[in-house]
């Protein structure tokens, strides 16, 4: 059964991202509503506070920013690298990341509600409470990174893995999973949601782990003699 399992999971199509030379961004100038970026690196620059809505990022690198509170809703961003990037309540609700590196972030409170992930690497860093409610991932890799109570509520997971990954008091309540690999999260806990992992994978022993929030799900008391 687990070798059928495994030959049927769909694996997640990696982003191959592919910069040109790039010219710097004036660290004098602000991000625009609406501006349109092209071939620049953003390089240790405080964007903290700043809002960019509708904004789209194309053969951009933002490496070692800071983010905190910035605004970047219906943001795009393409063929692009996020390294080092760190602050607290970032906004980019309904934003759309295609064919993107996000490399070794901090952030907290990271607003990403209906947001549209496809093929998006997150390696290494950590993201505490990040709000992916109603977010559309595809070909998502989460790798060698935390995630602190990640609110997955009614979001949408196609051919997503999650390797040497921690995930801790996930919520997937209303998710819609296909594809999903979580066999090699290193902590797996699912604070709800534990219902909708049909279309998910998982290790016998995360079943072990799980087999109480299983059997609460469907009303059964697990009680010593």
């Amino acid at each position: 059964m687990a070798g059928s399992a495994e030959r049927r999971v769909a694996a997640a199509r990696m982003p191959e991202v592919r910069l040109p030379p790039l010219e710097p961004f004036d660290d004098g100038a602000r991000l625009e509503a609406d501006g349109d970026y092209d071939g620049l690196e953003f390089r240790g620059l405080d964007l903290s506070g700043q809002a960019a809505p509708g904004a789209r990022f194309l053969d951009c690198a933002l490496r070692d920013c800071a983010l905190d509170e910035a605004e970047l809703t219906n943001a795009r961003f393409i063929d692009s690298v996020l390294d080092g990037v760190r602050g607290v309540g970032a906004d980019l609700g309904g934003a759309s990341l295609r064919d993107v590196e996000i490399r070794q972030a901090r952030l907290g409170g990271a607003q990403l509600h209906g947001v549209v992930l496809e093929r998006v690497l997150f390696s290494g860093g950590k993201i505490d409470y990040p709000n992916l409610r109603k977010a559309r991932l595809r070909d998502v890799v989460f790798e060698g990174c935390v995630l602190v109570e990640p609110d997955f509520a009614g979001a949408v997971l196609e051919r997503v893995e999650f390797r040497d990954c921690a995930l801790r008091q996930a919520d997937f309540s209303g998710a819609r999973m296909t594809d999903v690999d979580l066999r090699a999260a290193v902590e797996l806990h699912i604070a709800r949601g534990v219902d909708r992992l049909a279309g998910a994978v998982i290790s016998p022993a995360q079943l072990v782990e799980l087999a109480g929030a299983f059997a609460a799900q469907i009303g059964v008391r697990v009680e010593g003699p």
